[in-house]
């Protein structure tokens, strides 16, 4: 085996819905002004009885069951979140448990909006290591839980949801390699603090950031799987903001791809937007099997990372 690949994907959102004009109700703000700024009409919100793990599981179930794998197959468990309220145990244990997976080695990476494909990068690393052999990857959070629902500029961004994905060993690998990295001097721009924990972050800082700096580093991550952005079959950023998902798309130079847009219907789901909204397209058809995917996540600590993939 030289590589590793995505063999299925699955996703999962709460019931509830929380339209622009319940959000109006709440904090003085309005439908037009959520569309204008962010281009955002609902998004899923959990409920108290339906933690962070729970939503994850459901996403891993049918992620396991699309690939035909039982729970015993999986040897890593990696979920990817910053919304767990407790310290131990994991997430990625808690998934296990629900799930019934035996004995994996069990983590979770907190880099907030860019967990997902930090995540799938170790478990794709861990692979071509020899130390797993098929991998449960999942972007999970529940952004409810820290949303400042007073603060009309990001309590109307905000979703709860999972995504996930099996990544097993392949021998024409189908994760391209990491592109990642960060700016710490900007941290502070995507925060989530305090007791109980808030999100909070300076808007206009990130929108120049992703929107100047982005798009070459996405190029480059093409150039690591040795694509031409016009080769790219789709393109599955991070959902934080219409307004910064359309511009990066159109600026990586993706002329032929689908464009992800998840984030008018679902919100920022943090950690969940990425694998969310490539499990959609995947379901939807909108792509097929062996496409070229770039997987693109930004945010918390103003991290990124971003690799091709091919569609499972």
């Amino acid at each position: 085996m030289h590589g590793s690949r995505i063999t299925a994907v699955g996703h999962y959102q709460p019931a509830r819905v929380l339209t622009n004009e319940d959000l109006a109700g709440m904090v003085d703000t309005s439908d037009e002004w959520i569309r204008t700024r962010v281009g955002i009409r609902t998004r899923r919100i959990a409920g108290p009885d339906e933690p962070v793990d729970e939503l994850a599981a459901h996403a891993a179930a049918k992620a396991l069951a699309a690939a035909g794998r039982a729970p015993a197959d999986v040897d890593l468990v990696l979920v990817a979140t910053s919304t767990a309220i407790d310290r131990s145990p994991n997430m990625a244990a808690r998934v296990a448990a629900r799930l019934g997976i035996p004995s994996p080695a069990a983590m979770d990476v907190n880099v907030v909006c860019a967990g997902f494909t930090h995540a799938l990068a170790t478990a794709d690393h861990a692979v071509r290591a020899g130390a797993a052999s098929r991998v449960l990857v999942i972007g999970a959070d529940k952004m409810s839980d820290v949303a400042d629902w007073s603060d009309r500029t990001t309590c109307v961004l905000v979703g709860d949801g999972a995504g996930a994905a099996v990544v097993e060993a392949a021998r024409e690998p189908g994760v391209g390699p990491v592109l990642w990295g960060s700016v710490p001097e900007m941290g502070h721009a995507v925060r989530i603090e305090g007791t109980p924990p808030r999100f909070a972050q300076e808007g206009q800082s990130v929108y120049r950031w992703a929107t100047t700096r982005l798009p070459s580093i996405a190029r480059e991550v093409c150039e690591k799987a040795g694509l031409a952005p016009a080769d790219l079959a789709a393109v599955v950023l991070h959902q934080a903001n219409l307004r910064i998902v359309e511009p990066l798309a159109r600026k990586i130079g993706a002329v032929n791809a689908v464009v992800a847009r998840d984030v008018t219907e679902s919100g920022n789901t943090s950690a969940a937007s990425v694998p969310l909204a490539f499990s959609k397209l995947v379901e939807q058809g909108a792509i097929s099997s062996g496409d070229p995917v770039l997987l693109f996540a930004f945010g918390g600590n103003l991290s990124y990372a971003g690799q091709v993939v091919r569609c499972p």
